[in-house]
């Protein structure tokens, strides 16, 4: 989509650091480099000020499923701002977008996931389903059923709240939040934790962990179970098979609610609209959704609910019969017609089957980078994907944080025209999910290039002897 637009780069990378706060930014770089200001999208590819054309191996940030340049969600984003650009969320006021969205999401969910409460993103969408469990014990008269069985290694968000259930402690660094109620068990880190045990005997052992909790703290106290299918930004975790089935079972039996955190893995990225139990087994009482459910063109979270957990929150607690959560921006008319055209792009073009399709070509394309000294792990399933860094294969060392590794080989990888997201010793692909066999081949054919170009530079330096 290109426009005829001319950018004063110099210009608008000095007001940006002057004056704009960025998330997850190393503001000790940012204040001496400035930011990099990209200003089209086509398919699977953005410019930057400065007329670079880079493939966006991260889809924005997980989000822009279907691809840029879709004029089809911006038509109909045009359209509905034109007729109605807001709806009154509150006091059963809808819109013709919202009502035909959340039915729409309900079709889509699993089991008799039927009931849809938006918000603006996923850490609202995580943030409002932790409220939703809160509510339902309260109004069931078990107020002490609060506790939360989160894992080591999980994003849920940050907000306070959502930030809480995280499992990632850098989230929390120089932020008071709080841990009360929630109880961390291991992620499915089995490159660095499985021991040498087979996928069974690992399975059983993040089992029996999560069984020996509910027994320690008492099924009483447990609320929910939170989890991400495939953990993504604690280093794309994918659990061993049975390992989200035996647990729920354990969830069922204890009354323990199941919350499936598919903001990442939502709408395509694993081959499925939702992949919690279509491909993990995890039936789960509450999913929550955003990123790939509009494909990043607008924020829009969804939490979707059981007909059963609705049941019970539209019951009175205490003297209030009033649902007292909600958005401003919720079912925003405008948004959700944004949604409404990006699942019917989705469904005419097949994507969940083409991810399917790509995946195992995907996976084998990026496996061979295994054969670099420096590449200890290369896991994920679908299209999302991390290869892992160490110094030495054997010991499975990591080099040290100021080696910066990460950042190293996406820096190499930018100038050669790909954008792939670091994170310490990880790197890790989300990417749009129209790729063609030739867009991995340039994903793994600039990688391989950009790891051999890391590799010669730490010998140089004397960072590692290869």
């Amino acid at each position: 989509m290109k426009t005829n637009v001319v950018f004063d780069g110099g210009d608008l990378r000095e007001k940006d650091r002057r004056h704009t706060v960025h998330g997850w930014t190393d503001y000790s770089r940012f204040v001496q480099e400035g930011p990099e200001i990209l200003v089209e999208g086509d398919g699977v590819h953005v410019t930057d000020v400065n007329g670079h054309r880079l493939m966006d191996a991260m889809a924005g940030v997980w989000c822009v499923n279907v691809g840029y340049g879709r004029t089809e969600i911006v038509d109909a984003i045009a359209e509905q701002a034109r007729r109605l650009p807001f709806a009154n969320p509150f006091r059963a006021t809808s819109s013709p977008p919202a009502a035909e969205l959340s039915a729409r999401l309900s079709k889509l969910a699993p089991g008799d996931l039927d009931h849809v409460l938006y918000s603006s993103g996923g850490s609202t969408a995580n943030d409002a389903a932790l409220r939703i469990v809160q509510r339902y014990f309260n109004t069931l008269g078990k107020p002490d059923k609060k506790g939360i069985v989160s894992r080591r290694n999980a994003y849920h968000g940050t907000t306070s709240a959502s930030a809480s259930l995280g499992g990632i402690d850098a989230i929390k660094a120089g932020f008071d939040v709080s841990r009360h109620g929630v109880h961390y068990l291991s992620g499915p880190y089995a490159y660095r934790e499985a021991a040498g045990d087979g996928p069974e005997a690992y399975c059983d052992r993040l089992v029996e962990e999560f069984a020996e909790l509910v027994e320690r703290v008492g099924a009483e106290r447990i609320g929910c179970f939170f989890a991400e299918p495939v953990m993504g930004m604690g280093g794309v975790l994918v659990p061993p098979p049975g390992y989200f089935r035996r647990i729920c079972e354990i969830c069922k039996a204890n009354e323990i609610l199941i919350v499936a955190d598919e903001v990442v893995t939502g709408f395509g990225r694993l081959g499925e609209y939702m992949a919690s139990d279509a491909v993990f087994e995890m039936s789960p009482d509450v999913i929550s959704c955003a990123k790939g459910l509009t494909s990043g063109y607008l924020p829009l979270g969804a939490t979707i609910i059981s007909s059963r957990i609705m049941e019970v929150l539209r019951d009175p607690v205490a003297e209030s019969g009033t649902f007292t959560h909600g958005f401003t921006y919720a079912e925003h008319p405008v948004c959700c017609a944004a949604a409404l055209a990006n699942i019917d792009i989705m469904e005419r073009e097949g994507i969940c089957g083409h991810v399917r399709e790509m995946s195992g070509y995907f996976k084998a394309r990026l496996e061979s980078l295994l054969d670099f000294d420096i590449v200890g792990d290369v896991r994920g399933a679908g299209f999302m994907f991390a290869i892992e860094s160490v110094a030495d294969r054997e010991t499975r060392a990591l080099f040290p944080p100021e080696v910066d590794i990460g950042q190293r080989i996406a820096g190499h990888a930018r100038h050669s025209g790909l954008i792939v997201r670091p994170g310490g010793h990880l790197n890790i692909f989300s990417p749009p999910l129209t790729m063609t066999r030739a867009d991995v081949d340039f994903l793994t054919d600039t990688l391989s290039t950009s790891i051999r170009r890391t590799m010669d530079d730490l010998v140089r330096e004397g960072l590692w002897r290869g």
